[in-house]
C-alpha cells in the first residue's frame, strides 16, 4: 500500500505572473519535491503568497518561506499554529531563504526579518558568501543551496560585432542606470550592442532607459520577454552584463554560465558567491568606465574572453539540477523528520 506522501507548502511573495526569481525558485523546488531522485520520498508541495491559505495548511508538515522580511507574516503563523514560540527558539518544519535584500539590507535593520531568521529550523542561503551576513551563532541551522537551471548549448558569436545582453526588472537594486552610462560611453563604430530585458517596475528608470535608447543606437530596451525567449537571446549573446548592487544568488548568472554565455558583474557578494573571488570579469559597482573596458576586452582581445569562457565553465557544475534537487530534498526531509510542537 502507498504511503500518503507529506504536504509542504512554498511561500513566495511572487508568483507566476511576476516572472522572478523568487517565483522560478518556488516553481522549480514545487517539481524536485514532487519527482524526486530515486530512493528519496516524494512530497506533496503548492506554492502560495502567504500562509494560511486554507484548510489544506493544516496539514502541512514543512513550510519553505522565500524571504525573511517579505514572509514574516506567513512564518509568524507558522510559529502561532505550533505553540506561539513567544521566546524566539527554531520552530520544527520551518525553513527560511534569504533574498538578497533579505541578506545585504533587511536583517540589518528589520525586526521581522530578523525575528524570522530566530524561528526558522533552517536558514538557507543561495552563494557561499552568504553565511558570512549571519549571525555565527547561527551558522549551524545555515546551508547553501546553488540554483540550477538545465545546460544549454553554447552558441555561435559573430566575429563581426559583441552582442552584450542584461536581464533584469528596472528596479533600483538591479542598478540599471550603471548599464545606461556605460551605453553613453560607447561609440557606433566600436560595434558592441546592448540589449535590456526586464519590466518597467520603476517609472524614473523607464524613462531613463528609455532617453538611453533614442541617445545611443547601441542600447535597446526589449522591456519583460517570457523566460525561454530570454534564455534564448542570454544562449546568442557574446556576455551577460549583471549590474546589481545586491544579490542574493541571482538566477541570470548561472543561466548564462549553463549557456556557455561569460559574465561582467558588479563585485558584490552575491556575484562573488557564485562565480569565485579568483573570477576576471568584474567591475565596481556602479563604475560604468570599468564595464566598458571590460566589453572592450571581451570584444578585441580573445584570448581575455576565452579565460571568461573557461572560468565559467568550470563553476557550471555547481549550477547542474542534479545538485540541487539533492540539496532541497535533503532539507525538507530533515524539516519532516521532526515531530511538529502542537
Amino acid at each position: 500500500m502507498a504511503s500518503i506522501k507529506k504536504q509542504v507548502v512554498i511561500v513566495s511573495p511572487a508568483l507566476a505572473d511576476a516572472n522572478n526569481g523568487n517565483w522560478q525558485t518556488a516553481r522549480r523546488w514545487q517539481k524536485f519535491l514532487q519527482n524526486p531522485a530515486a530512493s528519496q520520498p516524494g512530497f506533496q508541495v503548492r506554492i502560495v503568497t502567504q500562509w494560511p491559505d486554507g484548510p489544506a495548511a493544516a496539514q502541512d508538515s514543512a513550510m519553505i518561506a522565500l524571504h525573511a522580511r517579505r514572509s514574516a507574516a506567513s512564518v509568524n503563523a507558522w510559529a502561532q499554529s505550533r505553540g506561539g514560540n513567544a521566546d524566539l527558539q527554531p520552530v520544527p518544519g520551518l525553513a527560511v531563504v534569504l533574498t538578497g535584500t533579505d541578506l545585504y539590507r533587511d536583517i540589518q535593520t528589520d525586526a521581522q526579518a530578523q525575528r524570522s531568521l530566530q524561528l526558522a529550523q533552517r536558514l538557507v542561503v543561495l552563494q557561499d558568501l552568504g553565511l558570512a551576513r549571519l549571525p555565527t551563532a547561527l551558522h549551524p541551522r545555515t546551508q547553501v543551496v546553488y540554483q540550477s537551471t538545465s545546460a544549454r548549448q553554447s552558441l555561435a558569436k559573430s566575429a563581426r560585432l559583441l552582442r552584450a545582453v542584461m536581464v533584469g526588472h528596472l528596479r533600483q537594486e538591479k542598478s540599471p542606470q550603471t548599464l545606461f552610462a556605460a551605453a553613453r560611453l560607447i561609440t557606433r563604430q566600436e560595434a558592441i550592442y546592448i540589449d535590456h530585458i526586464g519590466a518597467p517596475l520603476e517609472a524614473a528608470l523607464a524613462a531613463q532607459a528609455q532617453a538611453t535608447a533614442a541617445a545611443c543606437p547601441g542600447y535597446r530596451w526589449l522591456g519583460a520577454l517570457p523566460h525561454a525567449v530570454t534564455r534564448r537571446r542570454i544562449q546568442r549573446a557574446h556576455v551577460l552584463v549583471h549590474t546589481s548592487r545586491m544579490e542574493g544568488g541571482a538566477h541570470v548568472v548561472m543561466e548564462a554560465v549553463r549557456s556557455g554565455t561569460p559574465v561582467l558583474a558588479s563585485r558584490i557578494d552575491g556575484n562573488v558567491g557564485m562565480l569565485g573571488a579568483d573570477y576576471a570579469g568584474y567591475f565596481d559597482w556602479g563604475n560604468e568606465q570599468q564595464l566598458v573596458d571590460l566589453l572592450r576586452r571581451c570584444r578585441h582581445e580573445p584570448v581575455f574572453y576565452a579565460q571568461l569562457q573557461a572560468q565559467c565553465a568550470a563553476r557550471a557544475p555547481l549550477f547542474a539540477p542534479e545538485a540541487e534537487r539533492l540539496a532541497v530534498q535533503q532539507l525538507v526531509t530533515r524539516l519532516t523528520a521532526l515531530p511538529a510542537c502542537h
